[in-house]
């Protein structure tokens, strides 16, 4: 399961050397508000553990590691552990098919069925499509948690057989849609045309040229993750988090590493030093749409600009890990984060507040349109039938239903109870990704504690997917 994390952080950009010291780091100052930042973040979110690093002026001047990256037997967290990236792996996938492309061996714009003719309307697929989330295939891994689909092995093969040969969710180019099943269609595409494993050549083309030598590969080095993925129920207990199968680990959420690796990674797209000038440039080119709007993502990364600046930046989940990186280019400026807590705004939420206090505020981003009061006013009622331990089931989906064990619904109703009445339910976005419409509320108790709520409903009407989580 390779998920595309809830958060965006929104980043500014300032001059660097009023950043910087002498010895090219942080402040004390600025190294205090930063440690004060993350304490606060992890203190009301309950994460675990935190891994931080950022770049100023093209290179490293802060990394450091925050609370424990396993609870039992304790284990605290350092800057040398393997946390799991997700999705951020999608831009090291990118850059493999845009090294082919350099070789003369392929073209971003030839069609899938080049490839794969069996794959649903491959001819009129192309590679752009689907390294840009705007090729229609349906997204196999929405959720965030984990379904009993993925505590079951299986390969990357399979999983693009089922998954691509459904009917399209869209014609191709006419939408942005985050799906998965595309990165794992690139990554075949890789094997199949370098001759080789998609890891191996990742490792020979991309990891080993910039000295990213700590990163794994989770498929194969699972054992190596040192740190333990956690996952709540509401605001209950933290419990260890259902990891995935061997098979769903690919090229579309692969990697694990420290995040001093993915710092090293963030200062090669700044000094552009690994791919051809063009390469970089189709990567952070914002699609365009057949009805002329941009898809706010190139190819592999997420696109915006934040008061003149350009921002390239991407997050990333997999099961018990979220992380979020986020990079200035022409400003030689990066903050990562990685963090071990499932279906957690945390990792946002700290970028956010490290951007704050390095850079002016952003303006606030409007709540999308097209808020519903039927998706709020369900919301409510499910939220209140929580408190109590009960679920509607027939509203549900089999999957959700399975999250929703008697385990899961004690939880909810011990850590939920005590909040009383759901006081204000306020849907903040809307967007469609894998044949479902995804929702984020904001969700206030009695008590005035607020939470995240997400969902996914289905085209039938059932929910996916109903998580809570802390909003740091």
């Amino acid at each position: 399961m390779k998920r595309m994390n809830l958060t965006v952080t929104a980043v500014c950009a300032v001059a660097a050397s009023a950043l910087l010291t002498a010895q090219g780091l942080l402040s004390a100052d600025m190294q205090s508000k930063v440690d004060a930042a993350v304490h606060d973040v992890l203190a009301k979110t309950s994460v675990p553990s935190a891994s931080v690093g950022i770049v100023q002026g093209g290179r490293v001047v802060f990394t450091k590691a925050y609370g424990h990256a396993r609870l039992t037997p304790p284990m605290l967290a350092t800057t040398d552990l393997h946390y799991a990236v997700g999705s951020i792996s999608k831009q090291f996938t990118a850059a493999c098919v845009l090294l082919l492309q350099e070789d003369g061996k392929l073209s971003i714009d030839d069609p899938i069925a080049k490839y794969f003719p069996e794959l649903t309307r491959a001819r009129d697929v192309t590679i752009r499509h689907i390294l840009s989330h705007t090729s229609g295939y349906e997204d196999y891994a929405p959720q965030d948690y984990t379904i009993p689909a993925w505590t079951k092995p299986t390969t990357a093969d399979k999983i693009v057989h089922e998954w691509a040969t459904k009917p399209l969710d869209f014609e191709p180019g006419s939408q942005y849609q985050y799906s998965n099943t595309n990165f794992n269609i690139a990554g075949l595409i890789v094997e199949k045309v370098s001759g080789e494993p998609f890891w191996t050549f990742l490792s020979r083309r991309v990891l080993k040229p910039l000295g990213m030598t700590h990163t794994i590969d989770l498929d194969t080095e699972h054992d190596k993750l040192e740190p333990v993925g956690y996952m709540r129920n509401a605001l209950g207990p933290l419990r260890p988090a259902i990891m995935e199968a061997s098979g769903w680990y690919f090229a579309d959420g692969e990697m694990a590493m420290p995040v001093g690796d993915l710092l090293v990674w963030d200062i090669s797209l700044m000094n552009r030093s690994l791919l051809a000038p063009a390469s970089y440039t189709a990567m952070e080119t914002d699609q365009r749409l057949t009805n002329g709007q941009t898809a706010r993502y190139g190819l592999g990364v997420s696109l915006s600009v934040r008061d003149g600046h350009r921002v390239v930046s991407h997050s990333g989940e997999v099961g018990g890990f979220v992380a979020q990186n986020v990079v200035l280019p022409d400003d030689k400026i990066a903050i990562a984060v990685l963090t071990n807590q499932e279906a957690s705004a945390a990792a946002g939420g700290i970028a956010r507040a490290i951007s704050a206090l390095l850079l002016p505020p952003p303006a606030a981003s409007p709540g999308l349109a097209n808020e519903t009061a039927n998706a709020e006013a369900q919301a409510r009622r499910i939220l209140e039938g929580l408190r109590r331990g009960t679920i509607e089931r027939a509203i549900f989906t089999a999957d959700c239903n399975f999250y929703f064990d008697q385990t899961s619904l004690d939880d909810h109703a011990k850590s939920l109870g005590p909040l009383g009445e759901v006081q204000k339910v306020t849907q903040t976005a809307t967007s469609l990704r894998g044949g479902m419409t995804f929702r984020s509320f904001d969700v206030t108790f009695a008590n005035g504690t607020k939470v995240r709520l997400t969902t996914y409903t289905t085209s039938e009407g059932k929910l996916e997917q109903f998580l809570i989580a802390a909003i740091g």
